[in-house]
């Protein structure tokens, strides 16, 4: 299941109720929630795109502050396109 469900939470004790507010002895006010399993899908997905950026990172530093001997910029560039291009390509995030 995607998308947010609707409940109501006390201001005052922190209770949670859905669908509707309670009798009015608390003083409510709307929240929305995610199911679990759809928050534990987005706390994967952040982790592996931090760990794409690291990744990525790291090869952006060695690009900008390595200086290649004289005549050997090529051999450099061509090391830095190697660890560039072995970099994992995000996938294409799901609709929400």
């Amino acid at each position: 299941m995607s998308g947010y469900i609707e409940a109501w939470q006390c201001i005052g004790c922190g209770k949670i109720e859905a669908p509707q507010p309670c009798i009015g002895v608390c003083r409510d006010r709307k929240i929305l929630m995610v199911g679990k399993d759809e928050h534990q899908r987005v706390l994967d997905a952040m982790q592996e795109l931090r760990q794409q950026l690291l990744a990525a990172q790291a090869v952006l530093s060695q690009l900008a502050w390595s200086t290649p001997r004289d005549g050997q910029w090529e051999s450099s560039w061509r090391a830095l396109q190697v660890r560039a291009r072995a970099l994992p390509v995000p996938a294409t995030p799901a609709p929400v």
